[in-house]
Parts: structure tokens; sequence; C-alpha cells
């Protein structure tokens, strides 16, 4: 895992779901989680088939709808702390699919590896209003010890923008989301490229 994790928001959005998926897909982004809070089972249903034949080669995540996930075989679901456990979720899952888990601190940071979580999505770094339960931000010191303490892919998120991802790269980050920075750009496509490309330099 390396290089940028997009997250759809249909709320913050310019262009939708679809267009949002199709452009971070042509820029290259590694991961596409599609997160939606509000609609019916079966809305979210059609949307995630829909936005995961979009991917093309990048991995489709659902985000905390193990059931959705389950029903369009997604390559796996991210979940946070107040869903389920992630031995029941790989219990739903199987061996095969990707659980990532949202992680506030060192030590959900360390149970939540030894639970067998894939991938640590850690946050928020700096403030974000994006998501309003995301919590006070953790600076790169915790990308830092997570990244020294634990195994695992470390995915960044929260507050994150060009000015400053070099920084969090450079702190131990595999991965970087910057939602607020891409779905409201005018070029989707543009702004995830201009994301990735510090990959190659951090």
């Amino acid at each position: 895992m390396k290089g940028f994790y997009f997250i759809t928001d249909a709320n913050l959005s310019l262009a939708g779901n679809r267009n949002d998926v199709r452009a971070a897909a042509k820029a290259g982004a590694g991961i596409i989680q599609y997160r939606r809070k509000e609609g019916t089972t079966a809305s979210l249903y059609k949307e995630a088939m829909e936005l995961k034949s979009l991917c093309g080669d990048a991995t489709f995540i659902v985000n905390d709808r193990v059931d959705i996930a389950l029903a369009v075989d997604a390559d796996g679901v991210h979940i946070g702390r107040d869903e389920l456990p992630v031995r029941s979720v790989r219990h739903l899952l199987g061996p095969d699919k990707i659980i990532g888990v949202t992680v506030r601190d060192l030590e959900e940071a360390v149970q939540a590896e030894k639970e067998g979580a894939d991938y640590l999505g850690v946050g928020p770094v700096y403030h974000t209003s994006t998501k309003r339960d995301a919590g006070p931000p953790s600076g790169i010191h915790l990308i830092r010890s997570v990244r020294s303490a634990c195994t695992l892919p470390v995915i960044a998120i929260g507050g994150i923008t060009l000015e400053n991802a070099g920084e969090v790269i450079k702190a131990g980050a595999d991965m970087i989301c910057a939602v607020s920075a891409t779905v409201t750009e005018p070029d989707v496509e543009k702004a995830v490229s201009d994301f990735q490309k510090l990959f190659t330099y951090c």
C-alpha cells in the first residue's frame, strides 16, 4: 500500500461520487473507499456496485458497512472503533478480504494490529471539519509513533493538504487521504495526481 487513498463524500463533492471515482481511478489512486452515512441499504448497495465498476485497478473498500461490502464483493471494509470488532469482521469477510481500522492513539493501533487488521487509518492528523466525530488532531508525532511500533501500513487522514502532506509522508505514512482537498476541487483528477506526485519526492 503506497500512494493516495481516495474517500468519497457526496455531501462535499462538486461533481458527484461517480465522477469523483472515475477521476480518482484515472489519476492512479491505489485505494478507493466508498463512504456514505445516509441512505437506505438498497440505495447504498446500488451505488456501491456502480462505484466498484468504475474503480479500474484500484482496491475498492466500503466504509463501516460490512453487509454492503459482502453484497458487492468489495476488496475489503474500513471500520471505526464503534463498529464490530476486527475478529468478528474477519469471521464474516473471510481471510482474503482487507480490513482497515481507524485508530486515534498508539494503544488502539497496537491493539488493532494484534486483532488482525490489515492497515491502520491514523488521525485526524490535523484539524478537520469533514468528519464531525473525528476528535482532536494528533499531529504527525502519532504517525511516527505508530510507524515505529507497528508493522502494518499506515494511512494518514484528517486536515491533510498539498502544503502539509509532505511532512506527513516523511513521518512514515504509507498512504494519505485528503477528502476536502480533492472532492471540492473542480478537477479531481488533477488534485489526486498532485498528491500522488508527492510520493515520488518524499
